[in-house]
């Protein structure tokens, strides 16, 4: 395969999933505001700072509220992150590797990025937003789901997935790091922590596990109320959860076990589930998370940068077709 298809292929995976994470975001978001007491409320910033887009979105916006925020993240063309963005590159990625991927994701694709880029009122407006992001996740999981069931596990599927899987274990990192920076408290050494937890906190905690459609999996696994140490076990240590950052690295290992000249980015690989299966769940949640997450994002860039150097680095890629690495990260 040429390493421009494989590139092309893996951002399109990356994109999509990019699109999706973010109308999730919103969605949770939203309802999570609704079921806080005013006095709570910790607004849209938030949602700035997980996406990694703060410095872009001050050069434009004033201020930080609803309307600007939502604008920002869903149709904004100055925002590379931003759902319609995202959608028009994995759309472009798409329409240069149509040989290789099922016409059905190409046509679903193609429709969910004309209906975001004809339905902007739709996406600003609080009555209309809900069908809006709904419409987003329903169509990107379809376009998923159409690749998963009518494209052949070649190269180019192993490219695919480790886009999606990279992109999605980001997102699990990014939501974690910045959601619970509120809702764990900071002990000095030898100091207990309660695991008595407030309804508001509780809540809070919920919207962590929802905004990575995970509640229902963590209920059915962890079989115990939300705390912030099960909720970070579940999230980044659990192997059969698709969404858990190990889940996701190990689908990366498998792909890349199919492809020739890994040696570099499985060692890498290696060493990051090392890293965070070695972690102290119980500890972290009190002290070091943050710099923890660090860590975490850095050894996903490192894998990414391996695959990079070793599959895309001949790639030509076109000044319209710009790749960006991560969220508000620029490889």
């Amino acid at each position: 395969m040429l390493s421009r298809v494989a590139s092309n292929i893996y951002w399109m995976a990356r994109y999509i999933e990019r699109a999706e994470n973010t109308a999730r975001l919103i969605n949770v978001n939203t309802h999570l505001l609704l079921d806080l007491p005013k006095q709570m409320t910790f607004g849209w910033q938030p949602l700035i700072a997980i996406t990694g887009g703060e410095d872009l979105f001050y050069r434009t916006s004033q201020e930080a509220n609803e309307y600007n925020i939502t604008r920002f993240l869903l149709v904004d063309i100055e925002n590379p992150s931003s759902v319609l963005s995202a959608l028009s590159m994995a759309r472009e990625n798409m329409r240069t590797t149509r040989d290789i991927v099922p016409s059905g994701a190409w046509e679903q694709l193609n429709d969910l990025y004309l209906y975001v880029k004809s339905n902007v009122n739709n996406a600003l407006n609080k009555r209309t937003r809900y069908d809006f992001l709904k419409h987003v996740i329903e169509s990107s999981q379809l376009i998923t789901g159409l690749i998963a069931g009518t494209m052949s596990r070649g190269d180019g599927y192993n490219f695919m997935r480790m886009g999606s899987y990279l992109e999605r274990a980001d997102m699990t990192t990014r939501i974690l790091d910045v959601r619970s920076a509120n809702l764990l408290p900071k002990l000095e050494q030898g100091e207990e922590a309660s695991i008595n937890l407030t309804p508001f906190d509780n809540i809070q905690w919920m919207s962590v596990l929802k905004s990575l459609s995970a509640y229902q999996m963590y209920r059915h696994h962890v079989r115990s109320r939300v705390r912030g140490p099960d909720v970070l076990h579940f999230l980044l240590q659990n192997q059969q959860f698709p969404r858990a950052f190990s889940f996701c690295l190990g689908t990366v290992e498998h792909c890349l076990n199919s492809l020739p000249k890994n040696d570099l980015p499985l060692r890498q690989l290696a060493r990051l589930r090392r890293q965070v299966q070695g972690a102290d769940m119980q500890k972290l949640a009190y002290t070091g998370l943050h710099e923890f997450m660090d860590e975490l994002q850095l050894g996903l860039i490192n894998v990414h940068s391996q695959i990079e150097s070793v599959y895309f680095s001949s790639s030509q890629t076109s000044p319209s077709q710009t790749q960006t690495q991560t969220q508000g990260q620029v490889a």
